[in-house]
Parts: structure tokens; sequence; C-alpha cells
């Protein structure tokens, strides 16, 4: 009982050993693939962006328009909670925010050179989100947004 087989070894392997790959691989290098440098956003901007490209999941966005429209989903989530306990309306809020969430993600992710897709990695936890995490607040490279900016 306290040593671990093969089957245990493949399963730690696969949980850790992939999604760190994934982590320590760079990503392309050059010009940005995915548009130019996304402008700096303030709180309001960032909420009205965020609705605005419901379902854009082109182009790139910036870390404070990721970060304020996480921030503005999770305190209406929370504000949602205090005012309905039976969880109806932070369920249609929920829903309302899916597809938003998961575009800005995306773009997000288009900011650090990497496709969207990558969001799918953060199925493999405990790694993945972490893996994520890093991503998220990773700031666009100089050179992936200076050449890309006067290509």
């Amino acid at each position: 009982m306290g040593s671990f087989s093969l089957f245990h070894w493949l399963i730690v392997l696969i949980l850790f050993g992939v999604p760190l790959f994934f982590v320590l691989r760079k990503p392309l290098t050059g010009p940005n693939r995915f548009g130019g440098l996304p402008p700096a956003m303030g709180f309001g901007q960032a909420i009205g962006s965020f609705f605005k490209n419901y379902v854009n999941f082109s182009g790139r966005a910036s870390r404070s328009e990721f970060w304020y429209s996480a921030l503005f989903a999770s305190l209406v989530a929370v504000a949602l909670y205090i005012v309905d306990r039976s969880g109806t309306l932070r369920l249609i809020w929920s829903l309302a925010t899916f597809l938003p969430g998961i575009a800005v993600a995306a773009r997000r992710l288009h900011d650090v050179n990497r496709s969207g897709w990558w969001q799918l990695i953060g199925l493999l936890f405990p790694i993945g989100p972490v893996v994520l995490l890093v991503w998220y607040c990773r700031a666009s490279t100089v050179g992936d947004s200076r050449e890309a900016v006067f290509a």
C-alpha cells in the first residue's frame, strides 16, 4: 500500500509532466500573429469591451481588459448571491457571461501569442489552471508587440 505502481507514476506524469512541457515551451517568435498591441483599459472601458465583444474570439485583449472584466463578473456574482440565495439569478448571470468569458480569455491568450484553444489545458488539474493563470498574468513580450505595431 505504500509503494507507487507503474500505473500511478503514469498518472502523475500525465497530470504534471504534460502541462509543464507546454508551459516551458516558448511561444512562436516574431510578430504576434493575432494583431496589433491592445490598448490598456480602465474599469468601465473593460466592462464595455467585455459585452461589446460578446463572442469575438479574434484579436487581442490587454491584461487590464481581462482582469477588470473578471473582477466585474465576480463582483456581480457575489452581489447576486447576497440578493438571491436560491441561485436562480446567479445561474442566469453565469449563462450570460459564459461565452464572453471564454472569448476574452481567448483574446488574452492571443496577446501572449498563444491560441485560444490553450484554455483547455485548464482541465488538466492541478497544473493546468496554474499554467493558465501564469499566461493570463504575463505581459506581451516586447518583441511581439512592437513588431506587430510597426510591421
